[in-house]
C-alpha cells in the first residue's frame, strides 16, 4: 500500500482561504487560526489529489459534483506530469510549515505531524531523476497501466447510464494515451541507463503479449462494455473499435520499446547498480518502514525473528512426529500432502475462495470480544484477474469506496492452487480480511478523519497491523485444535521475516535473484513458483517487503508496553479501538498516541 503519488499542487495564495470544513465561510489566512489554516490546506491538497488522479476519485466514490469530469479521465503519466510530481512534496512541506505547529494539540497535531512526515518521506525519493515516486522503474511485471487500468475499468467504473458508458469509452481512449506516456518515460529512463533487470523485462513483455493476444470479444474491457452497457447503445462495438484501433497499437509500441531495451538489461537484481541506487534504497526504506532503520538493521531483524519463529515451528512439527530435515523441508512436504492440495481446476479455485469466506464467517462472533469498533462495510473474496497472475503478488486487498458504495475486496492469486495448501489459508484471510486489512481500512473509511488523512498510505502501519492481526486471530482461538493452520500462521510470519533478509540482501548486499529465491524456499518451505514471483516483486518494488515485519514489531511492542504500564486496567478492546482510530500514520505517530493513552 504505497503512499499517495499525486500531481503538483496548483494553488495560488488564495488557497489558504478555502472552506475549512467547519462551515461555508472562507477565512483569509491572516484571520484564520492555525487549526483552520491546517484543515483549509488539507481540503486544498485533497481536492488537488482528486483532480490529478481521476482513478482515485472513482475508487473513493467521489467522481461527482465538481469532480464529475473525472469519470471520463485517467491520470496524466507524461514526463511533464512526472516532473510536476517531483516538485509537489517540497511545495506542500513549505505550505505546512507556514502553520504554527506549536498552536496545535490533540488530533490536530497528529494530523499535522502525519501529513508532514508523508511529504518529507516522499521528498526523499523525488530527488532522483528516474522511476516514479516510490518505485525505481516505470514499467515492470508488477507495475504499469497495462496491469491496473483494465481491471479498474471493469470493476471500479460504474455504468448506470448512457453518460457513464460514454465516459467508459473516453477512459478507454485515455488508456491508449497513458500507455504511450509510460512507454516514453520508460524509454527516457532507459537512455539514462535505468532499465529493469532482464527477468523483469522478460516477464513484462510476456504479460503484455498475453494481454495483447486476447481475442477482442474476450478482452476484459470489451466484455465489460458488452455486459454492462449494451442496453444503452452499441458500446461493445465502440469498445472493440477503441481496443483494436488505439489500445492495441499502443500496446505494440510498449512491447517494442521493452524489446528494444532488453539487450541492455542486466541480470543484477538490486537497485544498487543504478545511479545513486544506495541512496534511493535508503529513501525507499524510509517511506515503507517509516523509520530510520538502516539496511543492516532490517537485515538483522529478519534473521533474528526468523530464527525464533523456526524454533516454534520445529517444536510443533516434532510433536506431529516430523523430525527429519530442516523446518523449510518439512513444511514443503506437509504442503504437498493430499489433504492439503486443492485441484488445480476452476472447481479447486472455487473451493479455496469458499474456504476463505468460511473462515471469515467463523471469526465474526468472536470479534466483539476484542474490538469495540466494528466495520460496517462488507468484504468480498475474489480471484486475481488471470491476465495479471504471472506478475501479481500472492494476495492483496483493495479498499472500499469512502461512501460504502463498493465493498472491500481480498484478491487471491490462483494461478496454481498448489501454492495455497489448506494450512496457509486461515492466516491469509485473517491478514487480508478480518481482523487485518479490511478491518483497519474499512474503519478508516467510516471515521471522521480528514479525507486527506484517510487516503494516505503508510505500509509499515497497515502491513504491520495485518501481521499483528494474524497474531490476534490466534489469540482469539481461530487455530485452536488445528496445529496445521497454526503452522501456516508461523510459516506466514517466517515469510515476512525472510522478506527483510531478502529485500535488503538484494538491494544493499548484492544478493542475486537466485540466492534470494533459494533462501526463502529453504527457510520457509513455500513453493518455488510462489517464491519466484515474490522475489521478482521485491526487485520491482524495493523496500516495501520490509514494512510488514518492521511494522509488526512496533504494533506488538506497543501493546506489551501498554499491558505492562496499565496492568489489570489494560483493556484489549480499548487498546485496539484507540490504535485503529489513529488511522494511517507513521509508526512514530502511532507509538506516541498509544503511549499517551497509557497515561
Amino acid at each position: 500500500m504505497a503512499m499517495l503519488d499525486r500531481r503538483q499542487i496548483m494553488m495560488g495564495t488564495a488557497a489558504a482561504a478555502l472552506t475549512t470544513g467547519y462551515g461555508a465561510t472562507a477565512l483569509p489566512a491572516s484571520a484564520a487560526t492555525p487549526k483552520e489554516q491546517l484543515y483549509a490546506l488539507f481540503d486544498a491538497f485533497f481536492d488537488q489529489d482528486l483532480s490529478d488522479s481521476p482513478e482515485q476519485a472513482t475508487n473513493l466514490g467521489l467522481d461527482n459534483g465538481k469532480h464529475a469530469d473525472a469519470r471520463s479521465k485517467l491520470s496524466d503519466r507524461s514526463i511533464a506530469a512526472w516532473k510536476r510530481d517531483r516538485a509537489e512534496p517540497a511545495q506542500r512541506i513549505a505550505r505546512l510549515k507556514k502553520i504554527d505547529r506549536k498552536a496545535l494539540t490533540g488530533e490536530d497535531a497528529i494530523n499535522y505531524d502525519t501529513a508532514l512526515f508523508n511529504y518529507e518521506a516522499r521528498e526523499g525519493t523525488s530527488r532522483f531523476d528516474y522511476g516514479g515516486g516510490s518505485r525505481p522503474f516505470v514499467l515492470t511485471q508488477y507495475y504499469g497501466a497495462y496491469i491496473s487500468t483494465p481491471n479498474f475499468l471493469d470493476s471500479k467504473h460504474k455504468i448506470e447510464s448512457a453518460a457513464d458508458a460514454d465516459s467508459y469509452i473516453a477512459r478507454m481512449k485515455a488508456f491508449a494515451v497513458v500507455l504511450d506516456q509510460e512507454t516514453e518515460r520508460a524509454s527516457s529512463d532507459a537512455a539514462k541507463g535505468v532499465i529493469p533487470s532482464d527477468f523483469m523485462v522478460d516477464k513484462a513483455i510476456a504479460q503484455l503479449q498475453q494481454f495483447r493476444a486476447i481475442p477482442t470479444d474476450k478482452n476484459v474491457m470489451v466484455a465489460s462494455a458488452a455486459r454492462r452497457a449494451k442496453q444503452y447503445g452499441d458500446y461493445d462495438v465502440q469498445a472493440a473499435k477503441v481496443l483494436t484501433g488505439e489500445i492495441q497499437p499502443a500496446l505494440d509500441r510498449q512491447i517494442a520499446a521493452l524489446q528494444a531495451m532488453r539487450p541492455k538489461a542486466v541480470h543484477d537484481a538490486g537497485i544498487g547498480r543504478l545511479k545513486d541506487g544506495d541512496a534511493f534504497y535508503a529513501a525507499l526504506l524510509k517511506i515503507y518502514t517509516t523509520t530510520n532503520k538502516t539496511p543492516d538493521e532490517v537485515h538483522r531483524l529478519g534473521l533474528d525473528e526468523g530464527a525464533e519463529i523456526q524454533a516454534r515451528m520445529d517444536e510443533i512439527l516434532k510433536k506431529r512426529g516430523l523430525t527429519q530435515g530442516s523446518v523449510g523441508a518439512r513444511m514443503a512436504s506437509l504442503g504437498t500432502q493430499p489433504d492439503q492440495v486443492f485441484p488445480n481446476t476452476d472447481e479447486g479455485r472455487a473451493q479455496i475462495l469458499d474456504y476463505c469466506r468460511g473462515r471469515l464467517a467463523k471469526l465474526q462472533p468472536e470479534l466483539p470480544k476484542w474490538f469495540g469498533l466494528m466495520p460496517q462495510i462488507p468484504v468480498e473474496v475474489r480471484r486475481v484477474p488471470t491476465y495479471t497472475e504471472a506478475g501479481s503478488s500472492g494476495a492483496y486487498y483493495e479498499r472500499p469506496a469512502l461512501d460504502g458504495s463498493r465493498p472491500g475486496a481480498v484478491y487471491i492469486n490462483l494461478k496454481d492452487t498448489a501454492e495455497w495448501p489448506r494450512l496457509s489459508l486461515a492466516t491469509l484471510i485473517h491478514h487480508e480480511g478480518a481482523p487485518g486489512h479490511h478491518f483497519q481500512l474499512a474503519l478508516v473509511a467510516q471515521s471522521n478523519l480528514p479525507k486527506l488523512r484517510q487516503n494516505m498510505g503508510f505500509s509499515a502501519n497497515t502491513e504491520g497491523w495485518a501481521l499483528y492481526a494474524e497474531q490476534v486471530a490466534m489469540e482469539m482461538g481461530m487455530y485452536e485444535g488445528d496445529d496445521l493452520s497454526l503452522l501456516g500462521m508461523y510459516q506466514a510470519r517466517l515469510f515476512r521475516a525472510s522478506r527483510c533478509v531478502v529485500d535488503t540482501g538484494i538491494h544493499a548486499k548484492g544478493w542475486s535473484r537466485e540466492k534470494a529465491i533459494a533462501y526463502m524456499v529453504d527457510t520457509g518451505g513455500d513453493s518455488l513458483g510462489k517464491i519466484s514471483r515474490e522475489v521478482d516483486r521485491y526487485c520491482a518494488n524495493p523496500g516495501q517487503a520490509c514494512s510488514y515485519k518492521v511494522g509488526h514489531t512496533v504494533w506488538a511492542a506497543s501493546r506489551e508496553r501498554a499491558k505492562t504500564r496499565l496492568g489489570s486496567k489494560f483493556d484489549i478492546k480499548r487498546f485496539h479501538d484507540t490504535a485503529l482510530m489513529v488511522g494511517p500514520a507513521p509508526l512514530t505517530v502511532l507509538e506516541g498516541v498509544i503511549d499517551r493513552w497509557q497515561g
